[in-house]
């Protein structure tokens, strides 16, 4: 047991919970519950759409919001499919609003996905890391896009009425039992309808105890370089970063 415990300093794993006859005991139990708890409590709480983009227009003054084709929380989790397209509504509202606007370089869209406690703790100090990097590159940035009841694929059609080169969705991870915060950064270069998985790439696990804020901005600058120098995204890119930063270090070399 001495061996599992000193592995168990070094993981959050579920390991070396002991037992009591044979069942484990009441403190693993109790705490396997809380977890479970706070991961069911992250898929089904509430976004306030609103208010989060009147949050971000702190850090970039161009926020509007949209709704995907899911009408509630509870249609998001049954229809994946309705949360990967825009409500008519939006999807017209959004036609107009890019119509007297230019092409540009990155749209970044944040969603509450499948945690929006992920979002409103990870998604402000990670766009406020990541921001200036994209601005020192030169890279037009669109409007920004607060979606309510989005999935991954959403950032297809949104990017395509913005006619970007390149979209960027911040949103909430599926939740595990130790790891209810967990924000995901997906990207694709030239978004449009008939993109798969396979043409995105992701940035995850972005929180405390997993992928820091700074580390997570600068790997997602560096790839976000790459697949402007390479014109595509997805499983062509390799991340090809030698000696990546510390969680204290906020760039890496450029491609």
């Amino acid at each position: 047991m001495d061996a599992w415990n000193q592995l168990r300093r070094l993981t959050t794993a579920r390991i070396a919970l002991g037992r009591s006859g044979g069942s484990l005991p009441t403190r693993e139990r109790l705490q396997f519950q809380l977890a479970h708890a706070r991961a069911r409590d992250a898929v089904v709480a509430p976004f306030d759409a609103e208010e989060f983009a009147a949050r971000l227009r702190l850090l970039t003054p161009k926020v509007f919001v949209v709704n995907s084709a899911a009408t509630d929380r509870a249609e998001f989790l049954r229809r994946p499919d309705l949360g990967r397209s825009l409500a008519p509504e939006s999807r017209k509202r959004l036609a107009n609003i890019a119509s007297q606007l230019p092409p540009f370089d990155v749209a970044i869209i944040v969603s509450d996905g499948l945690s929006a406690h992920a979002v409103a703790t990870q998604c402000e100090p990670l766009l406020a890391a990541l921001l200036p990097l994209v601005r020192g590159s030169g890279w037009t940035l669109a409007p920004l896009a607060v979606a309510r009841h989005g999935r991954v694929a959403l950032q297809d059609e949104i990017g395509s009425l913005l006619k970007a080169r390149l979209t960027v969705m911040l949103l909430g991870e599926r939740p595990g039992l130790g790891s209810a915060d967990s924000l995901g950064v997906y990207f694709t270069y030239s978004p449009g309808p008939g993109k798969r998985d396979a043409d995105r790439n992701c940035v995850s696990n972005i929180r405390e105890g997993g992928l820091a804020i700074a580390h997570a901005a600068a790997k997602l600058h560096y790839l976000l370089a790459r697949a402007f120098q390479l014109r595509l995204s997805g499983v062509q890119i390799k991340d090809d970063s030698a000696g990546l930063p510390g969680p204290d270090q906020a760039t890496l070399p450029q491609p």
